[in-house]
């Protein structure tokens, strides 16, 4: 159970990291591609970054796959043409599931805020709770309305740790699978 815990709150951090990094990704490469598009190296450049979707939902597959344990269809869009390179970049910028993946990638940042919050809540505040007959004498501590200032106060507040902590394990692994289904919820969808 404790090993489930930490792996969860591992895929929830992934999560937050994962989501920053597409949304700071999509968001830096299709506007520096598209304003280099007036010239003739821009064109070539936003078809390779479209071109990552199908490795980042690939990546996403797999990290559910492992800390999930959710199983999703396997996703693989490639154009392969032997066409020259505008024919083929043409390809790629009206594929409508490039565009898709990449809303749903960017979208992941939302989903990332959330878990980096959930994981405040559901890790650091048990863990801050059950530590509170240590951490009373160093820091003040005020938990709903009430001052920690003695012993007897902290073992209370370690007691209200130690409920919170078993309530976080059961929410953590429900908001986990709910985060899991996300991919399998995209990769469905970019399959239609």
């Amino acid at each position: 159970m404790k090993s489930g815990f930490i792996q969860n709150g591992y895929f929830l951090l992934l999560t937050f990291v994962t989501g920053l990094f597409y949304f700071c990704f999509y968001m830096v490469a299709l506007s520096f591609s598209l304003s280099l598009s007036f010239i003739v190296i821009g064109i070539p450049l936003f078809t390779r970054v479209l071109r990552t979707t199908t490795t980042f939902i690939q990546f996403e597959r797999t990290q559910t796959k492992i800390y999930t344990d959710i199983t999703t269809a396997h996703y693989d869009k490639k154009i392969t043409t032997d066409a020259p390179i505008w024919v083929h970049a043409k390809l790629e910028l009206t594929d409508r599931r490039n565009w898709l993946a990449v809303f749903w990638l960017m979208q992941k940042l939302v989903i990332g805020l959330v878990s980096l919050v959930s994981v405040a809540v559901l890790y650091l505040t048990p863990l801050a709770f059950l530590l509170a007959p240590i951490l009373y004498r160093y820091i003040d501590m005020n938990v709903i309305f009430m001052q920690v200032d003695t012993f007897a106060k902290s073992l209370l507040i370690m007691v209200l740790g130690a409920v919170l902590a078993a309530i976080s394990v059961k929410l953590g692994d429900r908001l986990t699978k709910t985060f899991g289904g996300y991919t399998r919820t995209m990769i469905q969808q970019l399959d239609r």
